[in-house]
Formats: C-alpha cells, structure tokens, sequence
C-alpha cells in the first residue's frame, strides 16, 4: 500500500480505478456505496486546516438555528478549492449512466449529460447558481437530522460523503445514516462505517426498486447519528447548484 508521500495519482485516476461495476450494483440494492481510502490522510487534514478560512466560503450554517440539528457547515465558494472541484468533475461521469438509468426505471423524463460542466451549464439556466459542496464540522453532542439535499429543479439523484476525521481517535459515535421509505411498509435504516478518508456515494432522493410488478421509488434520507465524543469533519459534495 503507497504510503501519503508516495500516492501521487490524480483524482481523476482515483476514480476511473474504482470497481464501477461493485459500486453501482451496492447502490442499486442498498442506495448507498463506500469507497474506502478515497482521500489520503494528508488531503483530509488539509482541509479541515482550511475550515477557519472564511474567505473560502459562501455562507455559513449553524444546524440548531433551523432545526437541522446540532452542529455548522459552510458551503464553499466558487472558485472550488481544487480538491473539491477535481472530485465532482471525476466523479460525476461515473455515476451519470447509472443515474440516467434510474431516471428511466422511475419514468422520469430527465436525462443528464456526460460532462458535469454540461450539467452544470444546465443550473445555471435555471438559476441554480450557487455551489453546494460544503465541509461540516460536528463535536460532542452534535448530530444531523435526515434529510435530502434537493436546492432546485435540477437535481443530480446521486451524491458523496467524505470523512476527514479519525473515528476512535478524533471523536466516538456519529455514524453516516441513511434510511430508506418504502411504500407501505416499514422504513429500513442503512448505517454506513467510514474510516477517515473514506467516502460514501448515496441516493439523495428516490431511488428505483425492482418489485413483482415492475420498479417503485423509495424515499431515501440521511443524517449523522450523536457524536458522543470529540470533534468529526467531514466533506459533502453535491453535483447540482443551488437557486
């Protein structure tokens, strides 16, 4: 295994190296896939060092405020810091096919383009103009209710979820949730271990489920259990823009 001086591959190359054909099977069955070791430990403390810079950063969440939960969150600004720009420009073409895909089996009319700076073009005739990845940053106590990131009428079905803190060093409980909302039936929780530097892709609204009589939707939330101890950081990148 490279240790962080020796990993030198780009994001892109990170990305196009993944089992694309594992993840998209783990999310069509669960709605949710983690990519282990996406992010170097290096890149991790980079960012969280990064966290006070408010210069970076469009707006500023404080969760209680709006019954979001507890803890803050700031979206960034454009330009992206490079990291975060890299990872939506890699990412989004992976998951494009598959979220096209989905769309069909819902009957939603909706296609997205190859290039996620074509989607992004789309945004922005909509108005959808502000940038939506963000950096969260929870300590004792502090959780996220479920939710769905959805910030107007174009909205990209898939997203990712970055730890950058090391659970059982930096902080105890806080675990990546999601929950999943099946028609008249009970609604099944998903709960998601992440090591720092590991990612998770997951639905960020409905998702697409084989049935006996032809595909249904589910509602899909997510959320951060209590943080029971210490600090946890963690990054959200979204490949929609917000009105």
């Amino acid at each position: 295994m490279n240790t962080v001086a020796e990993r030198t591959d780009t994001i892109a190359q990170r990305a196009h190296a993944l089992n694309w054909q594992d993840i998209d099977a783990e999310l069509n069955q669960y709605g949710c896939a983690r990519l282990p070791a996406l992010l170097t430990a290096q890149e991790c403390d980079a960012l969280i060092a990064r966290y006070p810079c408010d210069e970076i950063y469009r707006s500023r969440v404080v969760m209680a405020r709006h019954g979001f939960g507890q803890g803050e969150y700031k979206y960034f600004s454009y330009p992206l810091p490079e990291i975060i720009g890299a990872l939506r420009k890699a990412f989004y073409p992976h998951l494009a096919p598959l979220a096209n895909r989905w769309n069909e089996a819902m009957g939603i009319e909706a296609r997205y383009p190859s290039a996620h700076e074509q989607f992004i073009a789309r945004c922005r005739t909509a108005g959808q103009l502000r940038p939506t990845p963000l950096i969260l940053k929870y300590q004792t106590g502090d959780y996220n209710c479920l939710h769905q990131d959805l910030y107007g009428e174009h909205v990209f079905p898939i997203q990712m979820a970055i730890l950058l803190s090391d659970p059982g060093r930096d902080f105890s409980g806080g675990e990546f949730v999601m929950t999943e909302q099946r028609p008249r039936m009970q609604s099944r929780a998903e709960v998601v271990p992440l090591r720092k530097g590991d990612a998770v892709v997951f639905a960020v609204n409905e998702r697409p489920v084989q049935g006996t009589r032809g595909f249904y939707r589910v509602k899909m939330r997510h959320g951060v259990s209590r943080l029971r101890s210490g600090n946890r950081y963690a990054v959200g990148v979204i490949f929609h823009d917000a009105l």
